[in-house]
């Protein structure tokens, strides 16, 4: 709960609170009625007229959610095919419900659920109920006002407006006085008894621009306010065309919520980011409330100082006002203890009462000891620790470290000592962490300063070491420059002799400080020798032999970690699996198998056509094994033969040849 004093009147939040850790203490956190909230945001509320439920309609997906007050509980929920632009409870309880869809379906639910569904002519923004005749009056993207008679269950002839558009109507109470607000600024009366418009004001010329009509709300038989566009809320009298009182937001936003306190005659008239609660007959401000998150509507609980809100945001908000003299009104009967708990806060006022958690990560929960307690009722998982209890915490962390304030009144005694010193011969300090890039920044902005003067066009630029947001590098030593680090090496090729000549300067400024603390004025200073700068044959030369050691011991290491797993690597043979069905001959059948595998088909039918035989084998049923004869061609059959027959012609012809050389020449000789 939260605390608020506006124009001297408290104002109780009765839902504040962080929405994680949901645990819940019932000393110090006020939860009215469970599961008071929607999955994204909540679009409308409204109460019963017998005051027991509480109706809110929302997204994602779009819902409505049904709290019963005597149980201070979720009632029921029913989920919706698309998102509810205006809803209205046409029974004293929840029994009969109407829904205005935004893809122009109004749809009915009776007490057990969905009832019927129906469908307008053009999109609708607004409806009211009209009692004595059980018609609905829907307004929207139209010139028309569309009416349907629940007793006949049909459409009667609509009503025919001077508007484009039409944003939004209501019904007077006392002589039913049908109203419709229009988007240029004029508000249109009808009788619905002769179906006739009985007047007309325009807004518009009371105040400056061209706003639209944004709300409506009438009070009694001759009041009525009218809300704007640009965030004036207008107050008419009936019998007259000009506002008795025209009350502005400031905001520039559209009006959203009209509502009327009668008690005290005050308005309750909201945009999306505030509520005001002013005096009808003369304006002035009562209180007022800001939401931290913005306003979709706003709903008084009848006869009592309790209201509540729809935002954007899960949570629907509820405020209590009592005040002094009971200011709005009682609380519900349903909610009565309230009474009695701002009494108490009156006479012992705190500011804020709300329940204060400290986020803690898993190594802090091992630093304190408290790992054990992961999964308990005491952490609350979120992201990548826990939330837990201030107090618990603060408590452990004194146990933990019970000398924590010692060190802490150390430090302040240093700290005074040191400004004791400020008196003192100054001598320039270097941080503990980073002092050669402290001293390097110093020599910089020497420099810079010393250039500045001698060009005279402007100062030098603040040094690093003077800005808040770079003391932490000098302070934490988690931000220490590694020298040894590749990087650091590469980009600092000649940091060695430069360094030479820091180091000269960082012992002689340890004995100055060391010569201070003894109280002891330094004399001077020594001269440090004078190097030349090298020239860019060095700087190469330099880098170059920077990579070379550094090639150099990641070759040392790579063989370091050959030598460490060749170390602890363990010989083993090696077994090959043979699949089923398949008969070990020997490695070469293997390795000639493999390379079959991984010829082309052509290769492997040119293979079984020259052996004339095609093998499958199949390992899934069993080992086997089948042997196919390839039939020829007659093609080929016919080229054999002919190939055989030149065969043997030719044989006949050599013979007859060597026949006939053997006649003429007598044998030959080898």
């Amino acid at each position: 709960m939260q605390i608020s004093s506006v124009n001297d009147v408290k104002i109780y939040n009765l839902s504040h609170g962080k929405s994680l850790p949901e645990v819940r203490n019932i000393q110090r956190r006020i939860e009215l009625i469970q599961d008071f909230e929607m999955p994204t945001v909540c679009t409308s509320i409204k109460v019963s007229r017998d005051g027991q439920f509480i109706l809110a309609t929302g997204t994602y997906k779009p819902r409505i959610r049904c709290y019963d007050t005597y149980q201070l509980s979720l009632k029921f929920e029913r989920c919706l095919d698309s998102e509810v632009v205006a809803f209205d409870v046409l029974s004293d309880d929840y029994s009969k419900l109407v829904f205005l869809h935004c893809d122009r379906y109004v749809e009915f639910h009776s007490q057990h659920g969905h009832y019927y569904k129906t469908r307008i002519p053009k999109f609708g923004r607004d409806f009211s109920y009209h009692y004595p005749s059980c018609d609905l009056y829907f307004v929207g993207t139209s010139s028309e006002v569309f009416r349907l008679n629940l007793e006949q269950g049909r459409f009667l002839n609509s009503l025919q407006t001077d508007a484009v558009e039409n944003n939004v109507c209501d019904i007077n109470p006392v002589h039913h006085l049908f109203a419709t607000g229009t988007s240029e600024g004029r508000v249109e009366c009808w009788d619905p008894r002769v179906r006739n418009r009985v007047g007309m004001l325009d807004c518009a010329l009371s105040i400056q621009g061209l706003p639209s009509i944004s709300s409506l709300k009438f009070n009694g038989s001759l009041t009525m306010a009218v809300g704007t566009s640009t965030g004036q809320v207008l107050l008419y009298d009936l019998r007259s065309s000009q506002p008795l009182l025209v009350k502005d937001h400031f905001y520039n936003l559209p009006i959203k919520s009209l509502n009327f306190h009668d008690p005290l005659d005050l308005v309750v008239s909201a945009d999306s980011k505030i509520i005001k609660i002013w005096n009808k007959d003369n304006g002035k401000v009562f209180s007022s409330i800001q939401p931290q998150t913005n306003i979709n509507d706003v709903c008084i609980y009848p006869k009592s100082g309790m209201l509540f809100t729809a935002n954007e945001d899960p949570k629907m908000n509820t405020f209590y006002i009592p005040g002094e003299y009971m200011a709005l009104g009682p609380a519900p009967r349903w909610c009565s203890f309230l009474d009695n708990l701002t009494e108490e806060l009156e006479e012992s006022p705190e500011s804020t009462v709300y329940d204060d958690y400290k986020f803690v990560t898993r190594k802090d929960l091992e630093n304190l000891g408290l790992s054990h307690l992961v999964g308990s009722s005491l952490l609350r998982a979120y992201m990548h620790g826990f939330f837990m209890d201030i107090r618990l915490y603060h408590k452990v962390k004194s146990m933990a470290n019970p000398f924590a304030y010692e060190e802490y009144r150390k430090d302040k005694i240093r700290q005074k000592i040191e400004e004791s010193r400020t008196q003192r011969v100054q001598v320039k300090k270097l941080p503990k962490v980073n002092k050669e890039l402290a001293l390097k920044l110093m020599e910089e902005g020497d420099d810079e300063a010393e250039l500045a003067s001698r060009k005279k066009k402007g100062k030098a630029l603040p040094s690093i070491l003077g800005d808040d947001r770079f003391k932490l590098m000098f302070e934490n030593p988690d931000y220490q420059v590694d020298e040894q680090s590749e990087e650091f090496r590469l980009l600092n090729p000649i940091v060695s002799k430069v360094g030479q000549k820091r180091k000269k300067k960082l012992r002689l400024l340890a004995q100055q400080a060391a010569a201070a603390e003894d109280e002891e004025e330094p004399e001077g200073r020594a001269s440090s020798e004078e190097e030349s700068s090298d020239d860019d044959k060095s700087w190469v030369e330099e880098v170059r032999e920077q990579r070379r050691l550094l090639r150099q011991e990641d070759r040392d290491r790579r063989r370091q970690e050959r030598k460490e797993a060749d170390r602890n690597t363990v010989l083993q043979p090696q077994f090959y699996q043979i699949k089923a069905g398949e008969e070990f001959r020997s490695f070469n059948d293997m390795a000639r198998k493999q390379k079959l595998q991984k010829a082309s088909l052509e290769d492997r039918l040119k293979l079984e056509e020259q052996s004339g035989t095609s093998n499958v084998s199949d390992t899934a049923v069993g080992s086997k094994q089948l042997t196919f004869t390839l039939k020829k061609s007659e093609q080929q059959r016919k080229q054999q033969q002919a190939e055989r027959e030149h065969h043997q012609e030719r044989k006949k012809l050599r013979r007859s040849l060597d026949c006939i050389f053997f006649s003429r020449n007598g044998p030959r000789r080898n």
